[in-house]
């Protein structure tokens, strides 16, 4: 096993395999190119572990990247970027878990209904990537993975459903914005799976045993009103 292995492990979306092959490689040899692909692989545990709710592994890792910084090569800044992105992913952790318990009521449901999301996908095989991420004042709800897309996940909690289909409230606004921030994530990411836009629709009331949670996979993103197809993996 080598780091380039541990590179293609990554492109295969084996986060965990990537990880455990560059810690045994970085073990016995921390050359410029080893530390990169450790470097690499940690990020992506991070935001994996950060997703499952285990923020204290998650800091754990954050520190270890910030002790390998100095003999990670980034020639583009990439890594400096990289490691920044994860710091700031933690804080919004952790401001989220102060928010969760601090939120009014007219906010609480949206949370919740986030959660159920998180937890539907998890039990469904996904990989939490990211929540709530931030491409300026836009926002993309639950980022996840599985064997063959990165997902972008727009979440929509009603009471009930008898009035309004909670996935019309996606207006073109809003798909124009989940669009922008999309190309915004990728990019930055140099995403090279293919990615999928869904919608996950959470109907009923905080305290509910049974509230209905619907997923539609592989949603239009484009603008209701028009026909164009919503090309995976180049966006507009």
């Amino acid at each position: 096993m080598t780091a380039k292995d541990v590179f293609e492990l990554r492109k295969q979306g084996l986060t965990e395999e990537a990880y455990e092959a560059a810690r045994m490689i970085y073990a016995n040899d921390k050359s410029p190119y080893t530390s990169l692909a450790m470097f690499w692989a940690a990020v992506d545990v991070l935001r994996v572990r950060n997703g499952e709710g285990r923020h204290e592994e998650a800091h754990k890792i954050l520190l270890a990247l910030e002790r390998m910084l100095p003999q990670v090569p980034d020639k583009e800044g990439w890594v400096k970027d990289a490691f920044l992105n994860c710091k700031l992913l933690l804080e919004k952790a952790e401001q989220r878990n102060k928010s969760d318990a601090e939120a009014p009521k007219h906010l609480e449901m949206g949370i919740w209904g986030e959660e159920l999301a998180a937890a539907y996908l998890r039990h469904k095989g996904y990989v939490i990537l990211e929540r709530d991420w931030r491409s300026g004042h836009r926002d993309i709800d639950i980022i996840a993975r599985n064997s063959e897309f990165i997902v972008f996940v727009e979440v929509k909690t009603r009471r009930s459903a008898d009035f309004c289909d909670p996935a019309k409230a996606v207006d073109n606004k809003k798909r124009r914005n989940i669009r922008q921030s999309m190309n915004h994530y990728i990019k930055y990411h140099h995403i090279d799976l293919p990615v999928r836009f869904d919608i996950i629709t959470v109907v009923g009331q905080i305290g509910d045993e049974s509230p209905e949670v619907n997923h539609l996979e592989d949603v239009n993103i484009m603008e209701l009103n028009k026909k164009t197809h919503f090309f995976r993996r180049n966006m507009p």
